[in-house]
């Protein structure tokens, strides 16, 4: 098709705004699906996205438009996630289009995702269409929200889409809009062939499919390629379009949005934000790729079965392809024998590769609490990271001092929860920054945080104390001294280092105690008591005893002689010791959830 004639776009929103209910809508009006075959989120294709209603995974399709003008249009759309957690997945989506629509809840109006989205769209330089979503609920209230939009994008409140995804009201207008407002892709066709590799995943007969947005020239099934970051050379598959299955076409051309099955057997080799080119006189430039995502959040996984250990590290490879901001690398622990360090981008992110990994790739694993990259300044200088709490020194004397990161959050709520969230924030070691006014009722708070504080239980607080009007945003802002140890937690005087925490040296003694408390009751009795302890550096602060079981060894002893009683007790008690030197003591994963459950208000 003319170049001219082709749209590539995307559909960015704070989450539950609308986004994958609008790209049904569209599937249906330009009968790219049948009525037959359609379903409600058609384009959220895992079993996890339809139970959540949360879109986690980017997804494209091609679909034919003819405007009203009469003109036929390829409109290629990728509908993009909402949660915090996977701005990466629409940071990446955006690169391989010229615009994006941007949904806002007719009734909830602008939201804290909203306005990140639209600041990745703006660096991307892409052109933005308004469109406001619900305007059928009773609650709805167009025109404010349309006045929001305005004063945030400078776009005229009158000119912005209203529509109603559920009910397919206004769906050709958005339609409409995109056709004139997003500008055709450009490049070349004659120049030498450039495709970005924006997403992939792995097909069993096809190898590691990519898919890509052709930027020059012409990807065909007659030539050689080669991906310029890695070297590696393929010969294609498969090349095709989303319709919104995957379908086999001859070629792709520049402007086209598509993929490629590659025929890669292992992951390495096909790197997200890679150029495709063609083997022989290929592009000069490679394409400027994505910066790499750092992970905020770490928890060791390891499986329940010591022999499932290479079936995890294939499904984590596997999971990495379809999933650039999960990094891992192995280690081993005391407690939990070997396993996997990973890195997650969030909470939410983190329960969702474990979930994937239970379900698409039938795995038992065991997690370990989460925990953030902390900066060690050692005495001769230097900056040491470490993202397992195992990792930080016992003796505090080689660092001269310890960093942890924080972050900026904004929090948008109704204005009469500003007390109940300034005492929220205050309480998790947060500093308040300022407070604007969006509209008569709703405010953003913004505040400084430390990120330790905000990966446990702050989301669950965070809703609680609003009834569940807030909503969150946040990014990284500084490293900042504090004064941090580590706490460690010893079983039968054994240290268990997926049990260690760090913590700041005020909060350590409250909450060595809750945490001990707690691992009384999870830790089963043994035939020996078992002490339980809290401990910074060689000072214990905390212990319990789980209590011993008893084997009555008087039971047939009726009367005679007292020695014979002492006789056996004797002996139970140096069987005790003697179990005690060689006892192990098993620690339940509910242990290690524990911490994550120890609450500042208990």
């Amino acid at each position: 098709m003319d170049r001219d004639h082709i749209r590539n776009f995307c559909i960015i929103a704070h989450i539950d705004h609308g986004k994958s209910t609008l790209a049904d809508r569209m599937l249906q009006l330009t009968n790219t699906v049948s009525d037959r075959e359609m379903q409600e989120q058609l384009l959220d294709s895992m079993d996890l996205e339809r139970e959540r209603g949360v879109t986690i995974k980017a997804s494209a399709v091609r679909m034919r438009y003819a405007s009203r003008a009469g003109a036929e249009y390829e409109i290629n759309l990728i509908d993009t996630p909402g949660h915090v957690d996977f701005t990466y997945e629409v940071s990446r989506a955006l690169q391989a289009c010229e615009g994006a629509v941007l949904v806002v809840d007719a009734s909830q109006g602008i939201e804290a995702q909203t306005l990140a989205n639209v600041y990745l769209a703006m660096e991307q330089d892409l052109e933005i269409i308004p469109v406001l979503n619900k305007i059928d609920l009773p609650s709805a209230r167009p025109d404010d929200v349309a006045q929001e939009v305005e004063n945030l994008l400078g776009y005229p409140a009158e000119d912005i889409v209203r529509i109603s995804a559920k009910q397919g009201i206004g769906i050709e207008d958005v339609l409409e809009a995109v056709v004139a407002h997003v500008p055709p892709p450009r490049g070349a066709s004659e120049a030498p062939l450039r495709a970005l590799v924006f997403d992939s995943h792995y097909d069993s007969y096809k190898g590691v499919v990519a898919y890509v947005r052709v930027v020059d020239g012409v990807l065909s099934h007659r030539s050689q390629f080669k991906l310029m970051a890695t070297g590696a050379a393929f010969e294609p598959v498969e090349i095709g379009i989303f319709h919104p299955n995957m379908q086999p076409a001859d070629s792709l051309s520049a402007g086209e949005v598509g993929y490629v099955a590659t025929g890669f057997k292992t992951v390495r080799e096909v790197r997200v934000g890679d150029t495709i080119t063609l083997a022989i006189n290929g592009a000069p430039e490679i394409l400027p790729g994505y910066k790499q995502v750092k992970p905020m959040v770490f928890a060791g996984i390891y499986p329940v079965d010591n022999d499932d250990y290479p079936a995890l590290r294939d499904a984590l490879e596997k999971l990495q392809l379809n999933d650039a901001s999960l990094v891992f690398e192995p280690e081993n622990s005391q407690a939990l024998n070997f396993g996997f360090r990973c890195g997650f981008l969030g909470l939410f992110h983190m329960d969702i590769i474990q979930e994937r990994l239970e379900r698409e790739y039938d795995l038992d694993i065991l997690a370990t609490a989460p925990s953030v990259e902390y900066q060690l300044v050692m005495r001769d200088g230097t900056v040491k990271e470490i993202d397992s709490p195992a990792d930080m020194p016992d003796d505090p004397s080689v660092f001269s001092e310890i960093r942890e990161p924080w972050m900026k959050i904004q929090i948008f709520a109704p204005e009469e929860f500003i007390g109940g969230l300034m005492d929220m924030v205050i309480k998790k070691r947060g500093e308040y920054v300022n407070m604007e006014y969006l509209d008569k009722s709703r405010v953003m708070l913004t505040f400084k945080l430390p990120l330790a504080e905000l990966i446990i239980d702050f989301y669950d607080k965070l809703k609680s104390t609003t009834r569940g009007y807030a909503s969150l945003d946040y990014h990284f802002d500084e490293y900042r001294p504090e004064d941090l140890v580590k706490l460690d937690i010893l079983v039968n005087g054994e240290p268990v280092d997926a049990l260690a925490m760090v913590v700041h040296r005020e909060h350590a003694y409250h909450k060595g105690q809750r945490l001990i408390t707690k691992l009384k009751d999870l830790i089963p009795r043994q035939m020996f008591a078992v002490p339980i302890q809290a401990a910074v550096g060689k000072k214990v602060i905390s212990r319990a005893d789980v209590k011993a079981l008893r084997k009555d060894v008087l039971a047939k002893c009726y009367g005679g002689d007292i020695t014979r009683k002492k006789k056996l007790l004797e002996k139970q008690k140096k069987g005790k010791r003697r179990m005690k030197m060689i006892g192990s003591v098993e620690v339940p994963q509910e242990a290690f959830m524990a911490l994550l459950s120890l609450d500042d208000e208990d």
